[in-house]
């Protein structure tokens, strides 16, 4: 039997989470709402959640745990960016946003040593995000995802620890790397993954 170790910080979407993986016969060893406790050396995976994370910038749950055992990190985006949680260590990202199947089919593919991202149009996402040819830095994906969520610039400052200014500045530079006009275009390429092109290829419409 498979055994998982769970770090989701709603209570309400762990207990969902442990009723679906259990009735696809798949033993949830520890369920956890805080990165405090360490994860169980039990676990076959471990499945964190994104908002459980101390903060946006702190991968440290996921280095620890993936050091022991396969790593699959829950996002709340439709369309997660997978580059920063890869290099922490994950084998796999999946959105919350999924159904229950397509997770249970994650942990169960992170077991067997197969890395998962999200897809877009049958194109894998990689690490790196590369757009025309450009490479958006692991700062520039965290800024942009942000702006996904609709905070403003103040917020995203706050959020991620930088200056107003400082945020304004990569979001120059993500436009101009990704060819957007204004904020709702930034939004755009990322819900739809639009970050994601074959090189030499333009970005989709």
């Amino acid at each position: 039997m498979i055994r998982t170790d769970i770090l989701v910080s709603s209570p309400i979407y762990l207990l969902g989470l442990v009723q679906t993986l259990t009735k696809a016969g798949i033993k949830v060893v520890a369920a956890r709402t805080t990165p405090d406790e360490e994860p169980s050396w039990l676990a076959d995976a471990v499945v964190v959640d994104v908002d459980a994370l101390p903060s946006p910038e702190d991968f440290t749950p996921i280095t620890r745990a993936a050091r022991c055992t396969p790593v699959l990190v829950l996002s709340g985006q439709r369309v997660p960016f997978s580059g920063p949680y890869l290099r922490a260590g994950a084998s796999g990202v999946v959105s919350k946003c999924e159904t229950g199947e397509h997770i249970v089919a994650a942990v169960r593919a992170v077991i067997a040593g197969t890395h998962v991202g999200p897809d877009d149009g049958g194109r894998a996402v990689a690490a790196e995000r590369t757009v025309a040819g450009c490479h958006l830095s692991e700062r520039e994906e965290q800024v942009l995802g942000q702006i996904s969520r609709g905070l403003t610039h103040g917020q995203i400052a706050t959020r991620l620890g930088i200056s107003p200014h400082t945020v304004d500045t990569y979001v120059k530079r993500i436009r101009a790397k990704l060819g957007a006009g204004n904020k709702a275009e930034l939004t755009r390429a990322a819900l739809l993954g639009r970050l994601v092109v074959e090189p030499g290829q333009a970005p989709a419409a």
